[in-house]
């Protein structure tokens, strides 16, 4: 070991259970790159340096994660923690209680070095708010981490916490997960709680883990995963824990792929499509069955989706004065309106529209165990790229076909995990992504450990490492 932070977050809670390192030996670690690196990276929005050496040397949890420094995205309520929601307008909101996924985080004995960085109210795919310098990907530090959870993926990615929480409704784990070079796994609807605010009504959006390691990730979801009295979705119980399912070969499956571009017409990326082809090869070398089909999802989905995601947005601006809204971002004043301008019963068409949509695409992806696509169309692109404050139109649709494929599965409410399978000629990361039927994380862990085994990542790291 040549640095406490070459360890994976299972490896830093087991040295610290057998004596070889401490908690607080761990937090001062990372709060010193954390504080140095953050800068060039983006990462952070707000340290709590002083409440991690607290927790740290008092952190009586027994779990496998126990005393390993993690972060939590500027979404999630912290009590006594500015919570900014990426957002001037909540500059300096200090919620007085945590929500419960917080909360759980805390109870494992995992310290939060602070709030890592995301758009307003994280609806972009990409990491620029007003609050704070954009999150940049740790390979090349003039191109974007992704977003919405792109600081999240930026602290991972250079090594400044050992693993971090994001959330996705529409691929905010998975995209800056693909473009920071890391693993990032949407749970099944349900999985996790909203507890107690329950402000995600269309049950697009989930949290979920960051890390540099499958099992990494699946020890986080243990932590993460569970029910809430009073939650509006429930997925089924795990038999095991999703850290046990790495450890399970899954035999020979049979693995639909498809490249075609679902939510927009674009161009992929020839680096994503060689990604794709790569995984596909090695899925075939390791046994399973691959089979070409077309996109399960029709394109006049992508309508009802954007009307759905209108108006989550709108409910986040739908209490502003004029003066509120004037210092809102572009983007987010334009998706607010158009969601204002959705009536009630249009919105509960829309939502029924989009059950069905999804109970279609899951029906006939149900001969298959597994679906492949590329994560992204394109390697990380430079900061700025997809942002168009003149244009939020334009701006949401370079969005779109930046990311075409992983929305379906936030209509589906399937598991999807990107791994950062390959690396361009200039060393950005490209990621491929997998998903499975709902609830069944398990299986699609226990392939992801899999590939990982057969073809390991661990040891690439950025030039900031």
């Amino acid at each position: 070991m040549s640095e406490l932070h070459d360890l994976t977050a299972l490896e830093q809670g087991a040295a610290i259970k057998a004596g070889e390192t401490s908690s607080v030996e761990l937090v001062e670690h990372y709060l010193e790159r954390a504080v140095r690196l953050n800068e060039s990276l983006g990462a952070f929005v707000t340290f709590t340096a002083d409440q991690a050496r607290d927790q740290a040397r008092t952190t009586g949890s027994a779990g496998p994660l126990a005393g390993v420094p993690t972060a939590i995205k500027d979404l999630n309520a912290t009590a006594g923690v500015r919570t900014m929601y990426g957002s001037v307008l909540l500059a300096d909101n200090v919620p007085a209680v945590s929500d419960d996924l917080v909360l759980r985080i805390e109870a494992a004995g995992l310290i939060s070095l602070g709030k890592t960085n995301t758009p307003e109210f994280g609806s972009p795919c990409y990491t620029e708010s007003a609050v704070a310098p954009p999150a940049v990907t740790p390979w090349d530090p003039a191109r974007m981490a992704g977003g919405s959870s792109g600081g999240a993926a930026a602290a991972v990615a250079g090594g400044l916490t050992a693993l971090a929480q994001g959330s996705d409704g529409g691929g905010s784990i998975r995209i800056p997960a693909s473009c920071c070079g890391i693993v990032g796994l949407k749970p099944t609807r349900g999985r996790i709680s909203g507890a107690p605010m329950y402000g995600e009504i269309t049950g697009l959006a989930t949290a979920g883990p960051l890390a540099r390691t499958v099992r990494d990730a699946a020890a986080f979801l243990d932590v993460m995963a569970g029910r809430a009295v009073g939650d509006p979705f429930w997925a089924p119980e795990a038999a095991h824990p999703f850290l046990a399912s790495c450890d399970v070969e899954p035999g020979r499956l049979r693995i639909a792929r498809f490249v075609v571009p679902v939510i927009a017409e674009t161009e992929v990326d020839p680096e994503c499509v060689a990604a794709w082809d790569d995984a596909s090869r090695l899925l075939e070398s390791l046994g399973h069955v691959v089979v070409d089909i077309e996109p399960p999802m029709p394109r006049d989905a992508v309508p009802v989706f954007e009307t759905c995601w209108a108006v989550l947005t709108a409910l986040s601006t739908a209490n502003l004065d004029a003066d509120s809204r004037a210092r809102l971002r572009p983007l987010t004043r334009w998706l607010g309106a158009l969601g204002e301008q959705v009536s009630g019963p249009a919105f509960g068409l829309a939502l029924g529209e989009l059950r069905r949509i999804a109970a279609a695409t899951l029906s006939a992806l149900a001969p298959y165990d597994a679906v492949l696509t590329p994560t992204l169309a394109a390697p990380p692109l430079p900061v700025g790229a997809l942002r168009n404050d003149d244009d939020p139109a334009a701006d949401f649709e370079a969005q779109k076909r930046f990311t075409p494929w992983t929305s379906m599965w936030n209509v589906t409410g399937s598991p999807a995990i990107s791994l950062p399978l390959r690396q361009t000629s200039e060393g950005l990361p490209v990621g491929v992504m997998l998903a499975a039927a709902p609830g069944r994380e398990d299986l699609l862990l226990g392939l992801a450990a899999q590939i990982e085994s057969a073809a390991p990542w661990i040891d690439r790291h950025p030039p900031c490492w």
